[in-house]
């Protein structure tokens, strides 16, 4: 019994002390309730209002820097006036808020220089961004890796290589990389040497020459402006060289492209006996005088 009523006043007590915070502390807890809500509606209106702007942005120019800069610019905005509330809260209640914000500034010193990579990071995204070098589903190149662009991230880039590993890179490394974009070429450049026999009559390597030409003469997916001749006399072989430009830009397409005209060129060849040569080393051997 004595343990019961023990249980009853501790509950009691909280309740009291509990009733007694409110009571002298209602203004903060309700300051407190306020600024939450209207920090949740200003981040959900902000989202509402960034996703309408950037549907509107896509609708009138798909290529527009500030539709690759909105989501950086989303969180930046909402930082800067989550911060005003706070500070505003604050000093409603009478607190120094100069000697605060100062205090902020001496933190953030130090921690700009403890995070010197993740800012150089944020600023390389905007500067990527900005300069439109990259964005989401872009096949680019840089260093030693080449993949499609899945994700721009504050710190980093999402890179999917040509093996189907993914790859993140931090953005103030691609910011100062000499960055490919391999989506935005618009021709593609063929260039195909044949090496054929020493022995090959005149007219077979004049033929060779033609083969060359017609193979991409009247395709449609070729640029005007290819050539075709005799490049070269290798060691063991006579250079003909076709160099073109297609376009077919896409990388899958360009290979598949590429290996049709290196398989009608053997075609064309063995039809027409023209043999491809391969290397070889002849000896001649001096008779010698008794």
């Amino acid at each position: 019994m004595e343990h019961v009523n023990l249980d009853v006043n501790i509950g009691a007590k909280m309740f009291e002390d509990l009733v007694n915070f409110f009571k002298h502390h209602s203004p903060l807890v309700m300051g407190m309730i306020v600024n939450i809500i209207i920090i949740y509606a200003f981040c959900k209106g902000m989202d509402i209002f960034t996703s309408k702007l950037e549907a509107k942005l896509k609708n009138k120019n798909s290529d527009s820097p500030l539709l690759n800069l909105m989501p950086i610019l989303s969180k930046i905005i909402k930082s800067i006036v989550v911060f005003m509330l706070i500070v505003g809260f604050i000093e409603s209640f009478g607190y120094n808020v100069s000697s605060l914000i100062a205090g902020f500034g001496i933190t953030g010193l130090a921690v700009g220089f403890a995070a010197k990579e993740a800012i150089g990071n944020i600023f390389g995204s905007i500067g990527l961004l900005a300069d439109k070098v990259y964005k989401v589903g872009d096949y680019i190149s840089f260093g030693d890796y080449e993949g499609t662009v899945e994700k721009v991230n504050l710190r980093s880039t999402t890179i999917r290589t040509l093996n189907g590993f993914v790859v993140n890179v931090p953005n103030n490394v691609l910011a100062n990389e000499e960055v490919t974009n391999v989506s935005q070429v618009n021709k593609r450049r063929i260039d195909i040497s044949v090496d054929i026999e020493y022995s090959t009559s005149n007219e077979k390597i004049d033929r060779a020459v033609e083969i060359l030409k017609e193979i991409v003469k009247d395709d449609e997916k070729i640029a005007k402006g290819y050539q075709s001749f005799i490049d070269n006399l290798a060691p063991s072989s006579i250079v003909v060289r076709l160099i073109a430009q297609t376009k077919i830009t896409k990388l899958p397409e360009f290979l598949e492209y590429k290996g049709y005209i290196i398989r009608e060129i053997i075609y064309r060849f063995r039809a027409e006996g023209i043999n491809f040569a391969f290397p070889s080393t002849s000896v001649y051997v001096e008779k010698m005088q008794k």
